[in-house]
């Protein structure tokens, strides 16, 4: 399957009275005619996330499986549906600003589904150029794959949290937003490398937000903002056009777009608003890109445990501040050490600039009147509740690192 830019008719993933009226629903075999289940179709593409410091990153998926419950064990035999994939390495980094891989289409029982599971082909005991790895990235400005360790992919799967509708006769058609950024993790100094996927399952909309970063700048940023849902959409911008698309968002009157990077003042657009009316939310154009200013950085870092003996080896990090207007500002995130569980994140001392997005007139931004290097460290983890550094943390001088260690509750 080609990899392409797909902004196709909306197919939503629950299915509402207004919905039907207004999406177009394509139609599929096996409705149910002549008293059986009632079926509908599940379709299924990739796109990613911005990767940190990679030139690729391959993963090979062998199969998706469905369930309807949240809870369902991935050793279950009862309730799952599979999807076998054709073999081939996909190349995450090919698929940012909205473009897709296809994955393929199965039939379902109609019903409300709640989990999808990603099962991942195995690296091969020895590698040559016709036998390459199933999972591996490529560092920067290196030509050498290295692999990717990935601990029950090969079983019952990756568990992800997935919330569509199956209708009889209809397509939901669904992506998958896979964030190979916050997806790898480096194991301390052994060399190693964990996969543990970050991904969205997202409805495949018409709507989008597109803008311009300044290229000089472009190959350091990230542009980020949260759906409804409060899922982290990101994406990096074209290095020689500085063009990015935030691709696939629900309609919401109040997107804040956050635009972040090293040694970089955040730059935030605030009221953003999304709608299939108008399709794509354009910011700006290529010449008037938005233009960071440089900012001396300060480092935060820690370890976060549960309190007592146990690291929690699979936690996330992040680092956020709130604007004067009340807007969240994610400036940084990172998964902590699989096996040191520590994190170390650079943020800048500048106080944040803002500009309210209005239709048809250019961004103009002003310093936030937020206290300047003061943030907000929230550590997750799988079974336990999150933790907020409350007060919230000043951080030093330029250069300066802050020790905050972080202990989350089951």
């Amino acid at each position: 399957m080609g990899m392409q830019q797909k902004f196709r008719s909306l197919q939503p993933w629950v299915w509402s009275g207004l919905a039907l009226a207004t999406a177009g629903l394509v139609a599929c075999g096996g409705s149910g005619g002549g008293g059986g289940t009632p079926t509908g179709t599940l379709n299924l593409a990739m796109t990613d996330a911005p990767a940190c410091g990679y030139d690729h990153v391959y993963v090979t998926v062998n199969k998706i499986r469905v369930h309807q419950s949240a809870a369902a064990d991935g050793t279950e035999l009862l309730g799952w549906r599979e999807l076998s994939i054709p073999t081939q390495r996909i190349d995450l980094l090919s698929l940012t600003n909205g473009v897709l891989q296809e994955l393929g289409s199965m039939p379902l029982p109609a019903g409300n589904y709640q989990q999808l599971r990603l099962v991942l082909a195995d690296n091969p005991a020895s590698t040559n150029p016709a036998n390459p790895l199933a999972n591996a990235l490529v560092l920067s400005g290196s030509n050498i794959e290295i692999p990717l360790t990935t601990p029950s992919a090969q079983q019952s799967g990756f568990k992800l949290q997935a919330r569509f509708d199956v209708q009889s006769g209809q397509v939901a058609d669904m992506v998958l937003d896979f964030d190979a950024c916050r997806s790898i993790v480096k194991a301390g100094a052994s060399g190693r490398y964990n996969l543990k996927p970050v991904v969205s399952v997202i409805p495949r909309l018409t709507t989008a937000i597109e803008g311009f970063v300044d290229p000089a700048v472009a190959s350091g940023v990230v542009v980020s903002t949260r759906d409804p849902n409060n899922n982290v959409r990101a994406t990096v911008p074209n290095p020689v056009t500085g063009k990015f698309t935030l691709a696939y968002l629900p309609e919401n009157t109040s997107y804040t777009v956050v635009v972040a990077g090293q040694n970089l003042t955040t730059a935030a657009i605030t009221n953003v608003p999304v709608s299939l009316a108008v399709g794509v939310t354009r910011l700006n154009t290529a010449q008037t890109p938005i233009v960071p200013s440089a900012s001396a950085m300060a480092t935060v870092a820690g370890v976060v445990s549960n309190g007592s003996s146990a690291l929690l080896t699979d936690a996330r990090v992040s680092a956020s501040q709130t604007l004067s207007t009340g807007q969240s500002v994610q400036v940084a995130s990172m998964g902590v050490d699989p096996v040191t569980a520590e994190y170390t994140l650079a943020l800048p001392l500048a106080a944040a600039v803002k500009a309210p997005y209005v239709s048809g007139s250019p961004l103009v931004f002003t310093t936030d009147s937020m206290v300047a290097g003061r943030y907000n460290i929230n550590g997750t983890a799988t079974g336990y509740t999150s933790q907020s550094t409350t007060p919230v943390l000043d951080l030093g001088l330029a250069g300066s690192t802050t020790v905050k260690d972080l202990v989350l509750v089951p």
